[in-house]
């Protein structure tokens, strides 16, 4: 597509998630309507996939996405499955095989940089996918956006006692205590981190509903790799698990 219908299309998306908001706790499905009845079908029949920002059907639509301009932020991209996948808890996304979503979420990272006025480093930016509790929509979609400042500086900070096995973060992150651990790979090639975060507690992979995930860049002695982030939801304490709130929609970090 050329930068007009680039923008075109973002112009649209914005105009057809503004229209679904208001309805949205009403209708879990508006993204899934979105991807479902007008990207793929704009992409299929008139290679075009606006609303979206892409349709990737290259693997088949059962293992295809999507990535779509979020209302919210001045940057904020979704990943959507063009398959029909509730949410982190959805079975398919631990099967052998599973289609490589986050993968697919790290690499539309360059449709967030395209927004911004200054290239951002792989540690500010970053992938989350929140829990049961902390969506409104019941189609498994992938924030990717800018981290917030303060999140990034301490899991910088931390970096260095971060292991290859889940622990306790030292310190609460936006209120919350988060599970992390250190995946290395440069683009999560080969890898699910959904199934880390299975295997993030002996029960987590039977409560993976109540599960929120959020990964960002990072460097461990010169090699490119990720930190994993993972809580889950504690209704009584008034965790949501909504790992999306580590992340910074205004993308402060690009005016620094």
């Amino acid at each position: 597509m050329t930068a007009p219908a680039v923008r075109r299309s973002l112009v649209l998306a914005l105009l057809l998630l503004a229209a679904a908001a208001p309805a949205s706790a009403a209708d879990p499905s508006a993204l899934w309507h979105i991807v479902h009845d007008r990207c793929v079908p704009d992409q299929v029949q008139r290679h075009d996939p606006a609303p979206c920002a892409l349709v990737d059907l290259s693997a088949g639509e059962a293992r295809g996405y999507v990535v779509l301009k979020d209302i919210s932020g001045r940057s904020q991209f979704l990943v959507l499955p063009t398959a029909r996948l509730s949410g982190i808890e959805d079975p398919a996304l631990l099967a052998p095989g599973a289609p490589p979503y986050l993968a697919d979420a790290w690499a539309a990272r360059r449709f967030v940089q395209a927004q911004l006025p200054v290239p951002l480093a792989r540690e500010d930016l970053s992938l989350a996918v929140n829990s049961y509790y902390g969506r409104s929509q019941n189609q498994l979609h992938i924030h990717v956006d800018c981290v917030r400042e303060d999140v990034r500086a301490a899991l910088q900070g931390a970096r260095a006692t971060i292991g290859e096995s889940w622990r306790p973060f030292p310190t609460p992150l936006a209120g919350h205590t988060y599970l992390a651990r250190r995946l290395l790979s440069p683009d999560l090639a080969g890898t699910n981190p959904f199934l880390l975060v299975a295997e993030a507690a002996p029960d987590a992979r039977r409560h993976m509903a109540s599960y929120t995930l959020f990964l960002t860049g990072a460097e461990f002695a010169g090699k490119a790799g990720f930190i994993l982030l993972a809580d889950r939801a504690d209704l009584t304490r008034g965790d949501m698990a909504s790992s999306e709130s580590l992340q910074d929609h205004g993308c402060a970090l690009a005016r620094r």
